[in-house]
């Protein structure tokens, strides 16, 4: 159904973040992900631009659907997003910051990612983060946003 993906990479109490060198959302942190090819499914998408953005390989076993995120900006621009989380070994060895051709990759701690007062990271981030990391369930995350503040927020359990 929808056609982008983004996955949230966490090791221990951060997150790998990028911030991002192009439009949309350029010069904000957020987690790394794409558009996903013809004939790939989502977690095929996931593993390759995972893969293209941070060199790092992870595996279907690492991967967690957490969900959807639709979005409206500016009553003009409606789309969505589905949610993974992968979580690494506490040991792995990633040293950041790191350049890429899409940005800037760096290890972000999660208090710092859901502060009130930060502006470094896409306005959804707050809202979609706690429930990503802490609970098990599908969630489906629906924005409107309106000069880049949100005017509305629903969170839906997904039933299966």
């Amino acid at each position: 159904m929808y056609k982008h993906t983004l996955c949230f990479i966490k090791k221990k109490d951060k997150i790998l973040m990028l911030n991002r060198k192009y439009s949309p959302l350029k010069g904000l942190w957020n987690g790394v992900g794409g558009k996903i090819d013809e004939g790939e499914t989502e977690t095929q998408c996931v593993i390759r631009e995972v893969k293209e953005e941070t060199e790092i390989d992870v595996s279907i076993e690492q991967i967690k659907y957490k969900g959807i995120i639709t979005y409206e900006f500016d009553n003009s621009f409606k789309g969505g997003i589905h949610i993974y989380l992968v979580d690494i070994p506490n040991e792995y060895e990633y040293l950041t910051p790191k350049t890429t051709d899409e940005g800037i990759l760096d290890w972000k701690e999660i208090t710092w990612l859901l502060s009130e007062d930060n502006y470094g990271v896409d306005v959804m981030i707050p809202r979609l983060l706690p429930t990503l990391i802490i609970d098990p369930n599908e969630y489906q995350h629906n924005f409107v946003i309106e000069n880049n503040d949100i005017k509305e927020y629903t969170l839906n359990k997904i039933v299966n």
